[in-house]
């Protein structure tokens, strides 16, 4: 799993440029990946200049894509990003993360004690058969719902639960185990979704997978694998998701660079796949040369059908905004906590605070409820469509029959 994690995060450093940049040597080498890595260009380089974020969108083949990349100076270091990261990586400090927690090296239903299933979720997997599920889950899970739990009997919710989450328990382990292959087919449709093969996709997109660091030279040194499990509040239904959270630190002639990666292995609402990765980038030759550079992509259900490209229009256009805001916002906590640091009055209390509100901003998971808040209004629009569709049809029947 540390090889595939390592060929993981060298492959999507180099899509960003940031890769490159630990071997670069000058400001110039650093833009110039990024021009040609990222589509970032002269004007985003002066906004950098004028310490403003820049965000662009990032080109998908496919229809279900959301893609975006942000690059901000920053006025910190290495070693604080990586402790306000840490110390904050499992907190509850979102009024939208309604439940979160990891898993043990030895995964246990104790790891779970703090998860709830919502009672629409439960009725939904009343009705489920493979094929056609209100919720994400294998073709052996579907069926295991259906065969092992007594829907009549008075305790049936909370037997769904423990269900749901000895599965949950089994998967993390087996994924422990063997990795990517692990990995399970979403079968919650008629048209089976390989999470793998999603995965795949999401870290060796056409146009920006153009090389690959070597693994066994790259000089990454895994400091941190976690597997975290979370509930997150939005609009139309909570998601539980489980992501594979990776942090790498290597150390260059620059400075250290400390790099956070999150792929989901598992969404039981509208996520097929994601992946995030934040990078914390020194370039050699300049002050203040310390950068956070973001890559954030996901495919999702809801993007598709016969108003997809105007859906996918609002989506990004939300999706940059909202990336523009999560990142300036960053630099305006991380580099205001430098500040606090530097004075005598610095405590262990004031750098829990630090982490609660920089990581309120760019942890990984809130990146999951930005695009998951924008999909659950586009599908519950749809929905509406359809109701209104229906109830127009009911109401000509009685004019058709008379005729």
């Amino acid at each position: 799993m540390l090889t595939r994690n390592r060929y993981l995060l060298c492959t999507v450093l180099v899509c960003l440029g940031a890769g490159s940049a630990l071997a670069q040597a000058s400001m110039a080498e650093f833009q110039q990946a990024l021009r040609e890595k990222a589509a970032f260009n002269e004007h985003d380089f002066a906004a950098l200049q004028l310490n403003q974020p820049v965000v662009r969108l990032v080109p998908a083949t496919d229809k279900r894509e959301v893609a975006v990349t942000g690059l901000v100076n920053i006025n910190a270091s290495a070693e604080d990003f990586l402790r306000s990261y840490r110390d904050s990586m499992m907190r509850k400090n979102n009024s939208a993360i309604l439940e979160i927690g990891s898993f043990g090296s030895e995964p246990a239903l104790a790891d779970l004690d703090g998860l709830t299933l919502d009672p629409e979720d439960i009725d939904d997997l009343k009705e489920c058969v493979v094929g056609d599920c209100q919720i994400k889950l294998s073709a052996p899970m579907i069926e295991r719902f259906q065969k092992e739990i007594d829907w009549t009997a008075p305790d049936y919710q909370t037997r769904v639960t423990n269900l749901f989450k000895e599965m949950m328990v089994a998967y993390v382990k087996d994924y422990r185990a063997r990795g990517e292959t692990a990995l399970i087919e979403y079968s919650d449709k008629s048209d089976s979704i390989s999470v793998a093969t999603e995965q795949r996709a999401l870290t060796s997109a056409a146009g920006y997978v153009n090389s690959f660091l070597d693994g066994t030279k790259s000089g990454l040194q895994l400091l941190q694998e976690t597997l975290v499990w979370s509930k997150i509040k939005f609009g139309l239904k909570p998601v539980i998701a489980v992501n594979h959270i990776s942090i790498y630190k290597r150390n260059s002639d620059a400075g250290p660079q400390v790099l956070v990666a999150s792929k989901q292995i598992y969404a039981n609402h509208y996520f097929n796949a994601f992946l995030a990765l934040t990078a914390f980038v020194n370039v050699p030759g300049t002050t203040n040369a310390s950068y956070l550079v973001y890559e954030n992509r996901s495919r999702a259900d809801g993007l598709e059908g016969p108003f997809g490209k105007l859906k996918r229009g609002v989506v990004e256009k939300k999706a940059l905004e909202g990336l523009r805001g999560i990142i300036a916002q960053s630099k305006a906590n991380l580099e205001g906590s430098v500040l606090t640091a530097s004075t005598a009055e610095f405590s262990v209390s004031d750098s829990n605070g630090w982490g609660n509100r920089l990581f309120g901003g760019i942890r990984p998971l809130l990146w999951l409820l930005v695009l998951s808040a924008l999909i659950a209004l586009l599908v519950l629009g749809r929905r509406r469509t359809d109701s209104a569709t229906a109830a127009k049809g009911k109401a000509l029947k009685p004019e058709s029959v008379k005729s």
